[in-house]
């Protein structure tokens, strides 16, 4: 601890004024691009599904509706081009201390993900173009590169945060960043594997539930034919599979945080003071060391953490305050998060019963009615996760080695670009739901 103490105090801290509105537009930007990430991990890989089952069966069924997913992914795309760049610039233009420290470690990463991106964009116009202009074998092989590029792409950006949370592959000498092993840092941090894995799932599933939700809608309202059933049913598979998943991917991450980041998840729990045998509370607000108004289960949070019910848990009171995250916004995060994450799992689960069991679709109106919630609360659930993993680090940009307040610019002209990004993602937000609407709303013949 005194080594990390005085690494930390060898970085000199930023001027402060703007660092609440910094943190705020970045937050702000994270919240817009991740749901596009999701799109941009999951669907590529759904839309070369349904295009092989084209191939195989040679039922136009299948290519109809991947042409249809197919605008879906180049608008998504078009949306997350906007939302990448403003993030790129915000790195290097909110936190300057920070790119300019430890940019030799994590660069590398950075610049396989810009790699992918042209990649990705590349064959996404060949894909595009390829439709009526490739043999059907060709056309779906360019679809490949496609997904692998969402694949690296997101896992360079993924491997950043996870040594953000865990940093390794570099010492720091006088201030200055030296001995970097850039795969070490990004590829053998412990929060890798599991970030990774969570993060796929969840994309997954906000995909999954989008898709399926809109779908759902159309069945409420008497559209639901052999097209939107064959949709729902590939969409919701590839939801319910992942979110079952989930549960026990969710179980790994939290030991792995026990681990590592103890104070994180004591925030999650509001846990004011280390505690054999801790409990665990549903709902509740944390105040003056110990959660008020919410259901205590004894024990249950040793036992979720160190699989035993006397593990002893470390509380906040193990570090100083200014050393702890805002403990209620984690712990509302960490509560919407699981919340939603169950309903969603319980959602699932009715769904692969009647599918494996019954060899149908369920039936009833009230499950498609989950069903068009379910897509929104999913996104709700995915920021909520990404809200405990950054806020629940916090006050350390890169845990233990340099705080936040110590990455941030001290120029001014903050709240300017703060108005002018929401101004941005506002009018960008409104301009994909019309694009989104109109595919929508088109008719099933109409070419792509």
């Amino acid at each position: 601890m005194t080594q990390i103490l005085t690494i930390a105090a060898a970085l000199e801290p930023g001027q402060q004024q703007y660092l609440l509105e910094a943190r705020q537009m970045q937050a702000l930007s994270f919240a817009v691009h991740i749901p596009l990430v999701c799109f941009g991990i999951a669907l590529p890989p759904l839309l070369l599904f349904v295009e092989w089952l084209y191939l195989r069966t040679s039922d136009e069924l299948y290519r109809t509706l991947a042409r249809r997913w197919t605008r879906i992914m180049v608008a998504l795309f078009a949306a997350g081009v906007v939302t990448g760049t403003i993030l790129s610039f915000e790195m290097g233009l909110l936190w300057p201390n920070f790119t300019g420290t430890f940019g030799g470690v994590f660069g590398l990463g950075f610049a396989i993900e810009g790699f992918s991106f042209f990649m990705e964009a590349i064959f996404i116009g060949i894909y595009v173009y390829g439709w009526d202009r490739l043999s059907p074998r060709a056309h779906f092989a360019s679809g490949i590169p496609i997904a692998i590029a969402g694949f690296t792409g997101s896992l360079m950006v993924i491997s950043v945060n996870g040594w953000m949370n865990h940093p390794t592959g570099f010492r720091l000498s006088h201030g200055k960043v030296v001995d970097v092993h850039p795969f070490r840092a990004l590829f053998a941090n412990s929060y890798f594997w599991h970030e990774l894995i969570h993060m796929y799932l969840a994309a997954y599933i906000v995909t999954g539930f989008l898709l399926a939700g809109a779908y759902a809608f159309g069945r409420l309202r008497g559209r639901f034919g052999r097209y939107e059933r064959t949709a729902l049913a590939v969409a919701l598979a590839a939801a319910a599979l992942a979110s079952v998943a989930q549960v026990f991917v969710g179980d790994w991450n939290g030991r792995e945080v026990a681990a590592t980041q103890p104070t994180k998840l004591a925030a999650f729990e509001g846990l004011g003071r280390t505690t054999s045998g801790a409990p665990v509370h549903i709902l509740g607000w944390y105040s003056h060391g110990h959660v008020e108004y919410g259901i205590p289960l004894p024990r249950l949070l040793s036992l979720l953490a160190f699989h035993s019910t006397q593990a002893t848990v470390e509380g906040l009171d193990a570090v100083t305050p200014a050393d702890r995250p805002p403990v209620n916004a984690v712990r509302l995060a960490f509560q919407t998060m699981v919340g939603i994450g169950s309903l969603l799992a319980l959602l699932s689960v009715v769904f692969l019963f009647a599918r494996i069991r019954l060899k149908r679709l369920p039936e009833s109106t009230w499950f498609y009615r989950a069903l068009v919630a379910a897509g929104p609360l999913s996104v709700v659930a995915l920021i909520a996760g990404w809200v405990v993993t950054e806020v629940g680090r916090q006050p350390w940009v890169v845990y233990r080695v340099m705080r936040t307040s110590q990455a941030v610019t001290g120029a001014g002209g903050v709240p300017i670009g703060y108005a002018t990004l929401a101004i941005v993602y506002l009018a960008l937000a409104v301009a994909v739901g019309w694009v989104l609407c109109r595919l929508y709303r088109a008719p099933l013949a109409e070419p792509i």
